[in-house]
């Protein structure tokens, strides 16, 4: 059975992050997932690993970044 994190692996996404008594949201993309982890990019340059038992939602990042030249 797939994972509800597969689906959203490489889209850009905010995680809802809750941590003891302070919730945040954290804009980037998720990348890899383990049995325990998802493997989450931020700025496209720094790879984190945030227990899926913090994770309270995964939306679609609706405001990407769009060049125009």
């Amino acid at each position: 059975m797939e994972s509800a994190y597969a689906v959203w692996i490489g889209q850009p996404v905010i995680l809802q992050i809750a941590a003891e008594d302070v919730r945040v949201p954290l804009r980037g993309m998720i990348v890899g997932e383990s049995d325990d982890f998802i493997r989450f990019r931020v700025e496209q340059a720094w790879d984190i690993d945030i227990y899926k038992s913090m994770i309270l939602a995964v939306e679609q990042d609706r405001w990407t970044r769009v060049l125009v030249n």
